[in-house]
């Protein structure tokens, strides 16, 4: 992990597309502005978790699913 120090106005720059500058710095919160390219996803991580454990909930066992379906033909 490459650790930077970085004031208000200052930027980082990944690759040759997109930069990352500090905006502002309040009260222990840091606003970035992301420039980058339309198809370049820009996305909070926390987002990205939420969304995969959605797809995680939502999805089915299919051996779970098999042993129901067995249990109801049974009947």
């Amino acid at each position: 992990m490459l650790i930077l120090t970085r004031k208000v106005g200052q930027a980082i720059i990944i690759g040759e597309d997109i930069e990352i500058r500090i905006l502002e710095i309040d009260d222990g919160q840091i606003k970035l502005g992301v420039t980058a390219p339309k198809n370049i996803s820009v996305l909070r991580k926390e987002l990205i978790e939420i969304k995969d454990e959605n797809l995680k909930a939502a999805s089915v066992n299919k051996e779970a699913l098999s042993k129901i379906e067995n249990f109801i033909k049974k009947r």
